[in-house]
């Protein structure tokens, strides 16, 4: 299921730059926007919960997140004023236009995800609490990167007028909880703002890549990766959930200590575990002193060991070291496939290099890269649920054939 033609619509949001009308710094693309509007509606949806004493519908929130995404990387960038007109005025043919440029490669996506695509785009769009609380994430998101861009831009008649219309757009989405808890600053606030932060984090620093990517870019291509597996695994709604959380938030920790390189952990044998008592450790201390308490069992349960499959019944977690069978997919076990979501972290990071070197950029950590994660793939074939070694190869045998 997974080719090169999903693989190229994932990443050509990072290809997208924004705000390329402002003088800005890196860190402004599309993909780094849609990863940290992903982690706003969650903030934002558990705020609801919470409040509400309800249940949100997570599987459609995250399908109508991932067909967002598709729209924005499919129109590319244009002005919110510009793209509201164009969809008030021909929405229905947009629309149409996005679905055929969906259509042109078949199977690249599960038959399930492409009839749902097919609905969002064809059907008149629906008032759910789960798509105000996507509207509010991409407005915030939207908020937060030009609160940051703002002082380079005073000097601008047009930045101005930006911000009083984002200012002003605040009340629209003021009914959510989760709206109010920003609004005051706070904690939710504060660890949004470090999550920001993650798109500054470039990864690879060491050597040019075309696309260049930063962490918070990286950690929502391992979800959707991650999410769409899951769908063709036909894996159950609480898996699903756990394995795209669990591949949006698995990088959390180098919001403070950044990032340190696999070769570099490996290279001493008692330093991968030394990192991790470390992460854990800054994790207790300054990060889930600004989440609810009420959430901290989740985001245990999705960072901490986070490439170990296991199951959870009973506030009990038992980690396994084999596959999850049939019997554990139910939601009543809150199963999560640790292994899948680190085979979709090493995909991304082969991708990386071979589009880089797909682009023309040659480099010596590149090749070496490309080639190791191959290797890794091969060895943990005969134990993967998901034939990436298959996609690999395909990406392999399209990159000799255009040599």
């Amino acid at each position: 299921m997974i080719n090169h033609f999903l693989m190229e619509k994932l990443y050509d949001a990072a290809h997208i730059q924004r705000w390329n009308d402002h003088l800005r710094t890196k860190g402004f693309t599309e993909l780094d926007k849609q990863s940290h509007k992903m982690v706003t509606a969650f903030i934002l949806g558990k705020c609801e919960e919470d409040a509400l004493q309800i249940k949100l519908d997570w599987k459609l929130l995250l399908e109508m997140g991932f067909f967002e995404f598709l729209k924005r990387v499919i129109i590319t960038d244009i002005k919110p004023a510009i793209y509201h007109e164009m969809m008030k005025a021909s929405g229905q043919e947009l629309n149409q236009w996005v679905w055929n440029n969906c259509q042109q490669e078949k199977k690249w996506l599960p038959e399930e995800l492409m009839e749902k695509l097919e609905h969002y785009l064809s059907s008149p769009p629906i008032d759910t609490l789960e798509s105000r609380i996507l509207k509010a994430a991409h407005y915030y998101s939207t908020y937060w990167e030009f609160n940051v861009i703002y002082p380079f831009n005073k000097v601008f008649y047009s930045s101005a007028e930006t911000k009083e219309q984002l200012d002003s757009e605040w009340e629209n989405h003021s009914n959510l909880m989760g709206m109010q808890k920003l609004d005051m600053k706070k904690n939710l606030y504060r660890f949004l703002d470090m999550v920001g932060q993650l798109r500054f984090q470039q990864r690879w620093s060491r050597t040019p890549r075309i696309p260049e990517t930063s962490v918070l870019g990286h950690m929502l291509i391992v979800a959707w990766l991650s999410w769409i597996c899951s769908y063709e695994l036909n894996f159950c709604t609480q898996r699903i959930l756990n394995n795209f959380f669990t591949g949006l938030f698995h990088d959390i920790p180098e919001i403070l200590t950044r990032d340190i390189v696999s070769p570099i952990k490996k290279s001493i044998g008692s330093l991968e575990k030394l990192i991790i008592e470390i992460e854990n450790e800054q994790m207790k201390t300054r990060i889930y002193p600004l989440l609810p308490r009420s959430w901290h069992d989740d985001f245990h349960y999705w960072i901490d060991h986070a490439f170990v499959n296991r199951i959870r019944k009973n506030q009990k977690i038992s980690y396994l070291q084999e596959k999850i069978g049939p019997m554990y997919n139910d939601d009543s076990y809150d199963p999560l496939d640790g292994y899948l979501i680190k085979s979709c972290d090493l995909l991304s990071a082969f991708t990386e290099a071979y589009f880089s070197l797909q682009h023309g950029i040659r480099s010596r950590e590149l090749s070496e890269a490309c080639s190791n994660l191959e290797h890794q793939f091969k060895s943990r074939a005969q134990a993967d649920i998901y034939p990436f070694e298959e996609v690999i190869q395909h990406l392999l045998d399209q990159s000799h054939g255009n040599e």
